[in-house]
This record gives C-alpha cells, structure tokens and sequence, in this order.
C-alpha cells in the first residue's frame, strides 16, 4: 500500500514540465538493463543493487552540478532525489516489471529490495570515502579510491545475494 502511495505521490511531480522532460530515453535504457539482466539470468535483487547504486551516482552528480552553478531553492535535494527515483522505479512498475507477487524477496519486491539497499550501499561507500579523504588532510589513501569505496559494497551485496537466490 505504501508502495502505491509513492507511486502516486512521485506521479504528481512527474506532471511538472521540467522533471517530464529530465531523460526518458534513461528510463528506457534502464528498462532494457533490467530485461537484458533478467534474460542473462541476473536475480532482480542484484540488477536493483547496482540499479540503487547508478540512481544514487546521478544523484550526486546532479546536486554537484547545481551547486557550482549555484542553482539553489528550498528542497532541492530532497527533490532531486524524488525525481530520480521517480524516473526509475515508476516506470519499471507501470511496465510490469515489479509488482509480480512470485518476484519477492523477504516479502518485498525483489528489484524494488534491491534498488534499496543498493541505494543505501553505495551512499554509504560514498560518505565513507569522504570521511576517510578528510582524516588524510583532503587526500585519498591509494589511486581511484573515490571509485572503489562506493562500488566495494555493491559488489559484496552482489555476491551475497548471489549466494542467497541461486
């Protein structure tokens, strides 16, 4: 039920002009990843993993990319997030990819779970790379660590799930 409500909610915002026209062919794209995903046999907890990873990546990038451009305005992260995970899981629904009640996990969609905890994943890995950067005076400890630290628990949640739903 709470499912339908955000669904209902983020359909709301995707009636504004500017959030309609951020990248429907992403929204394609990913649709594609996710089918191509589940015809190469990938669980659709761990194509949600990297899934939440990628949203949270654009994200970031976004809200980098207004801030030097000092683009501001009340709630703009809280709204940048909203349309990106709009973007995504909206239409995977309205598609019928999630929503399938033999497709779940602990109860839970198994793409939905996923992009959750990929989300949360990755982020983490993120904010751990920077409080790490900022105890070593601004600098990371080895080459393309920025990249690493968020992927690092990505990959071992694949694995996890890999073990758990073969």
């Amino acid at each position: 039920m709470n499912f339908l409500v955000l669904i209902a909610t983020a359909l709301q915002f995707a009636l504004i002009g500017a959030a309609q026209a951020v990248c429907p062919v992403c929204t394609v794209a990913v649709s594609t990843g996710v089918g191509l995903s589940r015809w190469l046999g990938v669980d659709d907890t761990i194509t949600g993993l990297w899934l939440g990873g990628l949203i949270v990546s654009l994200i970031i990038w976004s809200i980098n990319w207004m801030e030097e451009r000092h683009i501001l305005f009340p709630g703009r992260n809280l709204f940048t997030i909203f349309v990106y995970y709009l973007l995504a899981v909206v239409p995977l629904h309205l598609a019928g990819v999630t929503g399938h009640p033999d497709n779940t996990l602990f109860g839970i969609d198994k793409l939905v779970l996923g992009t959750v905890l990929g989300s949360g994943a990755f982020y983490a890995g993120a904010v751990w790379y920077e409080r790490i950067k900022q105890s070593n005076l601004g600098h990371a400890n080895f080459p393309f660590q920025k990249v690493v630290m968020p992927i690092a628990p990505l990959i071992l949640l694949t694995f996890l799930f890999y073990l758990a739903t073969k």
